[in-house]
Order: C-alpha cells, then structure tokens, then sequence
C-alpha cells in the first residue's frame, strides 16, 4: 500500500479504514512495510474483549459501552466477530445493524468479521484490525466475539481486559465451563439481571472465583446488568475503569501487552515460514499423492515421513 493509505488511516478516513480491514479479513497480502510505518501509532488504545454463550446481550452491553465512553470524550472502534455464513463465507449476524445508530458518527467504526473457520487465523488478524484502528485515533478498541470456544481463548491473548457476559440461565455453564472462563476472564456480567436467579448466579460466581483466585492475580469481579435500559452500565463503566488502573498499578496490564508482542512475532514468524514452505507445487503434490492412499494398514506417521522425505 501507499503514503496515502496510512496517511488516511491516521486522518481517520472510514472509507480507507474498510479497505485495509477487508484486505487483512480476507488474506490479501499487505506489505511489512505498511504494519512497521503503522506501529508506533498502533500502541495507545485500551482493548478489550467482550464474549459469553450466544443471546447473553453481548451485542447490546457493547452499545451501552459505546454511548459511556463517548459520553467521557473518548472515540471507540468495534471488531464484531461473527460466525461464518456457509453460503456467502461472510459475518451474517450484523452487528453493524444493531449500532446502526452511529453510522455516522466519526468517533465510532464498527466493523463486522467472519470468522471463516479459521479461529488460528483470527487471533492475527484481529489484532492486526485493531492496530489499524488504534492508528486512525480511535482510544478504545471492543472486541466482541460468540460463544466461549478456543477462538475465544485466541481472542483473549489478543486484548488488555477480557469480559465474560453470562445470563441466570447459565448457572449450570460454569459448572462446565468454570476453569476456562477462569482462566480468560478479567471481567465478569450477570446480564438480563431481572430475570430469576441472576443474583444468586453473582454471588455463586463471586464465590468460586474467590476461592479459586490466586495471590499474584486480580480477582475478576462481578457486575449485574439489564443492558436494555440500561441499568448497571455506569457502574459497570467505572468497575471497567477501576479494574484496569488496578492492573497497570500490579504490572499486570505492561506484561499482557508484552505477551502479545511476544506472541504475535512468534506466530507471524511461524506463519511466514508456513507460507514460504507451502508453494502451489507442494499442496498440489501432497493432496495427489494423499488421493492415492486406498489403504488404511500404513500408520499416517509412516506415510507422512515417506512423503516429507521424498524428492
């Protein structure tokens, strides 16, 4: 890409924004050149995942979250990450539909991508998004993902703060799901609080996570909110605020964003050389010589080594 194409990003030109962001969704190369001119503007902003089961309200909670931060001077850009159409291959929840209120507001970008089944491709291109917006001025980065699954493991190593939104109807979830939402979650919502069960669901959550909480880490707190009229989003404004200033004073929050630098050479690294290794001659001999396979005797191992060594 061109000087003018960073340079629109950093004026914060929607239209150019789309552009570098369906390039990077749909693998179409970008130089190195454009992400090392766009690093040291890619750095400033908060960024924060939001997931949970399908129908928790994870979409309306980011709207609410939108109207605060605006309210506080602050510009927001939004990654909304849905499931993959079988027929288009695009993001078919429609996120953008739902914030359609801010279309045309120039402190907000939402943008819609389809996981495409690649979840170890997402974690990459997320952050990549997000640089991009972080570069065109926007302060707060939201990702907002679907159901909690190993994407959304992929999606927490990519953020400053991770919130988990769960429902009443959730309790028996975090009997099944209680060491992986531990494990990702900075942040918890019990949203739709107004249904029953829902502060018996906190307290239950506030207890395991007390107990299971270890020294050196913060404990994640808990929230109520009914995001329809908004109840419990100031608080849970601020209780976001709070949570991060307490990790940046622990160190926490620095390490976070070390890990990820770390991380993201080590996959780009490790992308790279799959991409160089993997010619179109390669992939065209391998699924050939896999398509005469007609016997199960062979242990994969041994014909993967005889096909790696063969000239």
């Amino acid at each position: 890409m061109d000087k003018s194409t960073l340079e629109g990003v950093r004026a914060n030109n929607h239209r150019t924004m789309s552009r570098v962001i369906s390039r990077i969704e749909f693998d179409e190369s970008l130089k190195d050149d454009f992400f090392i001119d766009l690093h040291e503007y890619s750095t400033g902003s908060i960024r924060i995942g939001i997931t949970g089961p399908p129908g928790a309200g994870k979409s309306t909670i980011t709207d609410q979250l939108i109207s605060q931060f605006m309210e506080n001077g602050k510009s927001v850009g939004v990654v909304a990450v849905d499931p993959t159409s079988p027929f288009s291959g695009g993001a078919f929840l429609g996120d953008r539909v739902r914030m359609n209120r801010y279309i045309w507001e120039d402190k907000v970008f939402i943008r819609s991508m389809a996981s495409h089944g690649d979840l170890g491709g997402l974690a990459r291109k997320t952050q990549d998004v997000g640089d991009v917006l972080t570069a065109s001025g926007k302060d707060i980065i939201i990702y907002e993902t679907v159901g909690v699954g190993q994407g959304e493991h992929d999606i927490a190593k990519a953020v400053d703060l991770t919130i988990v939104v769960l429902v009443p109807e959730s309790g028996d979830e975090i009997q099944l799901m209680k060491a992986g939402l531990i494990e990702i979650a900075d942040l918890f919502i019990i949203n739709k609080a107004d249904r029953d069960g829902a502060h018996r669901l906190a307290q239950l959550l506030q207890n395991m996570l007390h107990i299971s909480n270890r020294e050196e880490n913060l404990e994640p707190p808990v929230f109520t909110t009914i995001a329809n009229n908004g109840e419990g989003i100031v608080e849970l404004y601020d209780g976001i605020h709070i949570h991060l200033e307490k990790m940046e004073s622990s160190g926490l929050l620095d390490q976070k964003r070390l890990d990820r630098h770390r991380n993201r050479v080590f996959d780009l690294v490790q992308e790279k050389l799959l991409d160089d290794f993997w010619t179109s001659e390669k992939r065209t001999a391998l699924e050939q010589q896999t398509d005469s396979i007609d016997s199960i005797k062979a242990s994969p191992h041994e014909i993967s080594a005889s096909l790696l060594n063969h000239e």
